[in-house]
């Protein structure tokens, strides 16, 4: 019998705040923050639901994040679920969900990122901004 796994999280959506990047006691860079997806309703009359998600980013990922995103910027995201089980404050056991970034794409134009100040070297894995076009017009996409 063969095994497959697989673990793969592709999000878009924005972020519902700040993200502020903390050290490890080791001086590893992390940036935990959530984003906001909306899950539209098919039904007549019903409004969008949102998902909430945690997203964990380390190293220079944390540190573009940190740098160049703020709360409401769009944001793309792939990387892998994980969980986490701690206790709560009262103790009971809790399983947390979250995503661990493997990559991070900006999705606003560079005036929207911060005045067009894109970090120019390169993050590993991710995508470099100033690379990216926009595109204005909905005719100019291929699909």
């Amino acid at each position: 019998m063969a095994y497959f796994n697989f673990n793969k999280a592709i999000i878009g959506g924005r972020l519902t705040a700040d993200p502020e990047l903390r050290q490890t006691t080791s001086g590893i860079p992390v940036c935990a923050f959530r984003v906001a997806v909306n899950r539209p309703r098919k039904e007549d009359g019903k409004q969008a639901e949102t998902d909430f998600l945690t997203v964990k980013a380390w190293r220079k990922q944390a540190e573009l994040v940190s740098t160049h995103f703020k709360k409401g910027s769009n944001i793309c995201i792939s990387g892998s679920i994980r969980t986490n089980q701690f206790k709560d404050k009262n103790g009971n056991n809790r399983t947390e969900l979250e995503i661990s970034a493997e990559e991070i794409y900006f999705v606003d134009s560079k005036d929207e990122i911060g005045g067009g100040k894109v970090r120019t070297e390169p993050v590993e894995g991710t995508a470099k901004a100033e690379s990216l076009e926009e595109v204005k017009e909905d005719e100019e996409l291929p699909f």
